[in-house]
């Protein structure tokens, strides 16, 4: 009788065992993690895209991240989050836009430089870089299948995630389906599974509901109490108005209390105040890994995860946390 009341409780209690036993943040050194360098040539273009690549220990296919820098940043920034996602089996490209990376501000005086950024922040550079996002996933292809690349037969593209911060928030939006203004242009590219956008905007002219309601695949926003920018007129209630129009359904929105623009960077920027929180990273780098589990790897343990209370468990009492 005892026997068959414990095996009762265990299967009553083995699914939640399961999700509890989930872990986002469980991952290898990041001092594990090796990063290459490498550069897509579009010769369409007359562009070059320098990339850098992070890739897990092992060696078999895993899936595909793409990361796009802000304004004046390149590929070396938010090397915390290429780590993590590298050291949890992804491999992790993040791209380098030529006109909107760091070559805008290094060889300018610092009283010229946020002129200078204003500038890069352009329609050309933003058309620029959501065509480097279809020109960098045609190369990885290429190199997947190219004998003796260090890439060759690393990647599954047929689960390839879209990430970004800032202006590469805007990229990423850009080729994850939301809609542009220009006769209700869509830059999408078909290829990309889900979208984690950091630090969101809402369109410059037009409605948001027209902008994000026909997005078609699963997109988690993250965002700051605190998250503005000189450049771009954006402010926090633009950015939460994104999540407000996407469809219903695998939608996830995480806003941190006091977080300032550089949150999802390794450094503040200048003219910010607030203290870093250490939560902060730890936060985003679980939620947005159990995004990517649950969406590119299809794990029902991380969908799981992400339905329950355990990602507000994680937050601070004023962080707030949404899905629907």
């Amino acid at each position: 009788m005892r026997y068959v009341l414990l095996l009762g409780l265990c299967l009553a209690a083995g699914p939640l065992a399961q999700a509890a036993e989930y872990d986002p943040l469980a991952a290898k050194s990041p001092n594990e993690i090796k990063s290459i360098d490498l550069t897509v040539t579009d010769a369409a273009r007359n562009r070059e895209i320098p990339l850098r690549v992070y890739l897990p220990t092992a060696t078999d296919a895993a899936p595909v991240i793409l990361f796009s820098h802000g304004l004046g940043g390149s590929r070396a920034g938010s090397k915390f989050l290429g780590e993590h996602w590298a050291a949890r089996g992804y491999v992790a490209v993040f791209l380098q836009h030529p006109g909107s990376d760091e070559s805008v501000w290094k060889d300018k005086r610092p009283a010229q430089r946020l002129t200078a950024m204003k500038t890069a922040a352009s329609a050309e550079n933003f058309l620029l870089r959501v065509q480097d996002v279809p020109a960098v996933l045609d190369q990885l292809a290429a190199w997947n299948k190219q004998r003796d690349h260090d890439l060759q037969g690393r990647l599954d593209l047929e689960h390839v995630g879209m990430s970004g911060h800032s202006f590469g928030a805007v990229t990423t939006q850009a080729v994850s389906g939301q809609s542009m203004l220009l006769g209700g242009q869509r830059l999408t590219d078909k290829r990309l599974r889900a979208a984690v956008v950091f630090s969101p905007s809402s369109p410059r002219r037009g409605e948001p509901k027209d902008a994000f309601g026909a997005v078609r695949i699963p997109w988690m926003l993250m965002t700051g109490t605190k998250d503005v920018s000189p450049i771009g007129d954006q402010d926090v209630e633009s950015r939460l108005t994104v999540y407000k129009h996407l469809p219903a359904g695998d939608k996830y929105e995480l806003v941190l209390d006091r977080a300032e623009h550089s949150v999802f960077t390794d450094r503040p920027l200048p003219g910010e105040s607030e203290p870093r929180n250490p939560n902060h990273h730890r936060a985003i780098l679980a939620l947005s890994t159990a995004f990517w589990d649950a969406y590119l790897r299809e794990d029902p343990a991380a969908r799981d995860w992400l339905a329950s209370d355990r990602p507000a468990a994680m937050l601070e009492k004023a962080d707030r946390w949404q899905r629907k």
